[in-house]
């Protein structure tokens, strides 16, 4: 059998006045929405006179009774029209028919009036269409209402519409001169009508998305640069102008001067056929563009029900597209004709433009060509470091970088460190686009087959000391070499690549977990063990002194403290076997010299 919902009125009222919206001052909002809805429709109805166009608020002092009245001079609304939209929560056919859903319209849903409800319990709206009688319209936070013609001394002298509110207890602040025109101008400052609050005007001035008459370019930039301090608070790097035709979107877009978060979304100003809609809308721009915020206005992007954010649609996002398109073009204006500012932002904000350059070839020409990267031989961008070496021999983690860089720069090689983020994407992509580029991954593993190795009479008289070495080492699970190369002061050094890290962590979390996980954790293992290499220097004179020892424990605690030492200088983490070698080294040492010193 079929049944119907039940529906408690009280609630459903309670739920969109009190639930739907983030605060209670967001009623002076929809009230001016109502009212310049009324005045739009005027214009578009050819049987309704055309006047001035007049909001004009009354706060609590004003009235001297403690409530607030808006009134407007726009089309007023018929006692029939009354009940389908003041009355009818949930059902837009009707408005539509009435016309109160067209694009021109700020109102799309017919709720706002319930915004009211959080700061008054009842509403009275006493409303006139042309050539009718004044309606009075009650309606009760209960969900009840009521509706009568007006009285001959309310009967109003022209079409429009007065809306009543008496406060509610608590909320009796929010009705007062003080804070309905800061609400007031805060929302509806760039109306194109004029609002009043107790007869002081809170419209008026240019807004940021516009070019009035007779302002040069100078006084412009000043003006928006004001704008931008008392809003968002900072002096932007840049002011940028945005657009998107589609959306019927103008703007501008202030570039951050410091950097920013991108894990944090950007807030945008967004106003709404120039009434307020947020502060806080997200994703207007491409998620690459956190180093700006905007103040922006359109006529075709469509509002979520609270009209607090925007709705999520296949228009939002080509605007998304467009609004990028236009910073993309202020960045490539910037490398053609400011390129010193351009790597002044780039210091800042060079995290936004590298994530953009892994998907757009223009922002990657302008990466390669103005970002400057670490490498061991100073920072250089890519174009001038593919210029002088011709091959691109890169480390894409950071710690294998610190390892190689000074002994590759002390064999001639020269190795840029792409550790940082984006980094090794952007040399990948580089390599991509142009196909003539050589690239070369330099892995602290690879880096023994640049270094020099011993001649034979050399290897055969330190072959001893790698025979009794082995099982120092193979305590600490390491490899040991010997080769000579530059710089000469360096007696050792730790080699462990990103492949030999992985294995290694993988086997000591087998030996930590249950069966069932070592079994699982021993498929990503590789059939030989791989091992991390602690080379000696052989142009050292410590190492080749260590070389020559004789005594074996001595040799070995020597051995043990070049392996710390190398750890350390490469910034490796000591495990606890590590420790424990640096240790018995140390103290080994300093036993044998304060016994070799003792009278």
């Amino acid at each position: 059998m079929s049944q119907t919902f039940r529906v408690d009125l009280r609630g459903i009222v309670d739920l969109l006045s009190h639930h739907l919206y983030t605060s209670p001052q967001v009623y002076v909002r929809e009230l001016l929405q109502n009212a310049v809805d009324a005045i739009t429709a005027v214009r578009q109805d050819d049987a309704s006179p055309q006047r001035t166009p007049r909001i004009a608020i009354s706060s609590a002092e004003a009235t001297g009774d403690g409530s607030l009245t808006i009134s407007d001079n726009g089309i007023g609304l018929s006692e029939a029209q009354v009940h389908e939209l003041l009355a009818t929560i949930g059902r837009s056919s009707k408005r539509d028919d009435l016309g109160f859903a067209r694009h021109e319209f700020m109102g799309q849903f017919g709720i706002g009036l319930l915004s009211c409800f959080m700061v008054s319990d009842a509403i009275e709206v006493a409303t006139r269409r042309e050539g009718e009688p004044t309606v009075l319209w009650h309606g009760r936070s209960d969900g009840g209402y009521t509706l009568e013609p007006a009285p001959a001394d309310r009967q109003r002298p022209e079409a429009g519409t007065t809306v009543t509110l008496r406060p509610r207890p608590g909320r009796e602040h929010l009705l007062t001169r003080r804070a309905v025109t800061e609400l007031a101008a805060h929302y509806g400052a760039r109306l194109p009508h004029p609002v009043t609050v107790d007869g002081e005007p809170v419209t008026g001035g240019p807004a940021p998305w516009e070019r009035p008459e007779g302002e040069g370019a100078a006084e412009r930039r000043a003006r928006l640069e004001a704008y931008c301090e008392e809003v968002f608070g900072f002096a932007p790097f840049d002011v940028v102008d945005i657009a998107a035709a589609e959306a019927g979107l103008r703007g501008v877009a202030f570039v951050l001067p410091m950097p920013a978060n991108p894990a944090v979304p950007a807030a945008h100003r967004v106003h709404l056929k120039q009434m307020l809609l947020s502060e806080g809308a997200e994703r207007l721009l491409p998620e690459w563009a956190f180093f700006v915020r905007c103040v922006v206005d359109t006529t075709e992007l469509r509002p979520t029900a609270s009209r607090e954010a925007l709705y999520e649609d296949s228009l939002l996002e080509a605007t998304r597209e467009a609004l990028g398109d236009r910073l993309r073009g202020w960045l490539v204006r910037l490398s053609v004709q400011e390129p010193a500012r351009l790597r002044s932002f780039l210091r800042v904000h060079h995290l936004g433009v590298k994530a953009l350059a892994l998907h757009d070839d223009e922002m990657l020409g302008l990466v390669t060509e103005f970002w400057p990267m670490e490498t061991n031989v100073g920072p250089l961008t890519l174009a001038e470091f593919t210029a002088r070496y011709g091959l691109l021999r890169y480390t894409p983690l950071l710690d294998e970088f610190r390892q190689v860089a000074p002994v590759a720069a002390a064999q001639g090689l020269a190795v840029v460190n792409a550790g940082y983020v984006y980094d090794a994407e952007l040399i990948d992509r580089f390599a991509t686009v142009d196909r003539a580029l050589e690239t070369e991954r330099l892995r602290a593993a690879d880096l023994t087959t640049h270094l020099a190795r011993l001649d034979a009479a050399d290897e055969r008289s330190i072959a001893p000391f790698l025979a009794a070495a082995d099982p120092v080492l193979a305590r600490l699970g390491c490899d040991l070499l010997v080769r000579s190369f530059e710089p000469s002061g360096l007696p050792a050094l730790y080699l462990l690549d990103d492949d030999t890290a992985f294995q290694l962590d993988v086997r000591g979390a087998r030996e930590q977990v249950d069966e069932t996980w070592a079994a699982i954790l021993g498929s990503f293992q590789s059939e030989t063990e791989p091992r991390p290499r602690l080379v000696l220097n052989h142009r050292n004179p410590l190492a080749r002194q260590v070389l020559a020892l004789a005594e074996p424990e001595l040799r070995a605690m020597c051995l043990e403290g070049l392996y710390v030492q190398a750890l350390l200088l490469g910034h490796h983490p000591l495990r606890p076997a590590d420790t424990a070698a640096l240790n018995q080294s140390f103290l080994g040492l300093i036993g044998r010299a304060v016994a070799g010193g003792a009278p």
